[in-house]
């Protein structure tokens, strides 16, 4: 018996087995996920707040920490601190020019005080349109002692921060949809079209950076981008968009703190 012969006998085989099946079932199975990080040296957790810009519909660094808290909260064992949120993006422009204090500069290497800002200095600062305005901020979560003092006050949990973007966004070309139509004799058929479009959505950047409060050092950070796109007779809010891309990026933020499950299922035949 050849190679092909004995292939072919086999496969009429399966047929046949399959064939003479009278049922299936389903088993669900899930697959554990291991984590990014060991966070085992940490009880607790703090979302700290994260430096935000693009669209001014959202405020995406309070909707991020509130809806990072409330995931933590239901996914992981870590317990969340609930604090007021850092004025990161006041932080990071007060450690680009320092300014002296009582007539004294700040001593080298020292951090700058973990304060709420000036009624109304959130607002002067200047607006983060895109990523090259975050350039200048990302030192701020290279400075070690500054998040070591802020892990001192909130008993040295691991620190959640970073960076969000959410920006409008809008792209023309041809977009595939499918037109329903009636045939001859009544018959509802569904066709493949291309059609050239002008839609509109939204672009989030966000990064999320890890710090040991134990020590002021980054543990791990990662960045994502989603997009999403709607036809010109949608008109979704700013703010459901947001969420709806997030709900893409909370399995994988997830991932970095827990072990998460991959639920599936594998029929069986009988």
């Amino acid at each position: 018996m050849t190679a092909r012969t004995a292939a072919a006998a086999v496969s009429l085989g399966v047929v046949l087995v399959v064939s003479g099946c009278t049922s299936f079932y389903e088993i669900p199975i899930e697959t554990p996920i291991q984590p990014k990080m060991d966070v085992s040296g940490f009880q607790r957790v703090l979302i700290a707040g994260f430096v935000s810009g693009g669209s001014e519909d959202v405020d995406a660094n309070l909707e991020t920490v509130r809806l990072l808290r409330s995931q933590l909260r239901a996914k992981s064992s870590l317990r969340v601190i609930d604090a007021d949120v850092l004025p990161l993006q006041e932080m990071a422009r007060d450690q680009a020019a320092p300014h002296a204090t009582n007539g004294s500069a700040p001593e080298a290497g020292s951090a700058p005080p973990v304060q709420a800002p000036a009624p109304g200095a959130e607002s002067a600062a200047s607006p983060i349109r895109d990523e090259k305005d975050l350039e200048p901020i990302e030192t701020l979560f290279a400075n070690v002692d500054l998040w070591k003092k802020i892990g001192e006050e909130f008993q040295n949990p691991l620190i959640v921060t970073g960076t969000i973007l959410f920006t409008p966004h809008e792209r023309a070309g041809f977009v595939q949809r499918e037109q329903e139509y009636f045939d001859a004799v009544g018959r509802r058929r569904v066709t493949p079209v291309r059609t050239y479009m002008q839609r509109k959505g939204f672009i989030l950047r966000p990064k999320f950076v890890f710090i040991d409060g134990r020590t002021g050092t980054t543990l791990y950070s990662e960045s994502f981008r989603e997009e999403i796109l709607y036809s010109p007779q949608n008109n979704t809010p700013a703010l459901s968009s947001y969420f709806e891309l997030m709900d893409r990026l909370i399995p994988s933020f997830l991932s970095t703190l827990s072990t998460q499950k991959i639920r599936g299922a594998r029929i069986l035949l009988k």
